[in-house]
């Protein structure tokens, strides 16, 4: 029998907030990102857009190094969920490390766009490069953000906070983790096939 919202106790009304409030911050990427990916096909119309150019390769390894990381946050929730908190701390650990070289492969990533002769502003710049060098970086910025929650849920768990009952912070750390995964992805396929 389900119980009515008001009488549902504190932790659960909080642990809906929470969970509701990420949610909200998630659509309102989903929005941001779309918004700027559809200025990108509206801008493709310019005379001086560049109907041709290459992704760096480094952006395909962090392609697969952020995929790498999720599958080894899910792992890691798994293990904390199945009472496996040694397995679950190397886990988000190993998350960590995976989320850092994303970082690294990008700034990588731009440096390949630089010598390919793109460049994010000045004389030699082009709008369509602008775009791809924008959209990362603000990825970027968010992909340090679900660091930050990250260490936040690794020092957590190290302090024994999480449990078979009590994986709420771990859970909402591992949905925003998802979420910055598979924006890079569609993000690399938009790249990719628009490009």
């Amino acid at each position: 029998m389900n119980r009515d919202l008001t009488q549902q106790s504190q932790p659960v009304k909080r642990a809906r907030a929470k969970k509701m409030m990420l949610w909200f911050g998630i659509v309102s990427l989903i929005m941001t990102f779309a918004g700027w990916t559809s200025a990108y096909i509206v801008s493709s119309s310019r005379e001086d857009w560049l109907e041709d150019y290459q992704l760096p390769e480094a952006f395909w390894y962090s392609t697969g190094i952020i995929i790498v990381s999720s599958l080894l946050y899910w792992m890691a929730l798994r293990a904390v969920r199945q009472g496996r908190q040694q397995a679950g701390s190397l886990l988000l650990g190993a998350t960590l490390l995976a989320g850092v070289l994303f970082i690294y492969s990008q700034f990588t990533g731009f440096s390949q766009m630089i010598d390919y002769g793109y460049y994010f502003t000045g004389p030699t710049s082009n709008i369509t490069l602008s775009y791809l060098f924008l959209i990362a970086a603000v990825h970027i910025v968010h992909v340090v953000a679900g660091i930050i929650s990250l260490i936040v849920v690794l020092v957590n768990q190290l302090r024994g906070k999480y449990g078979p009952g009590n994986l709420l912070g771990m859970e909402l750390g591992s949905t925003f983790w998802h979420f910055l995964d598979l924006l890079w992805v569609y993000l690399m396929a938009f790249f990719y096939f628009f490009g």
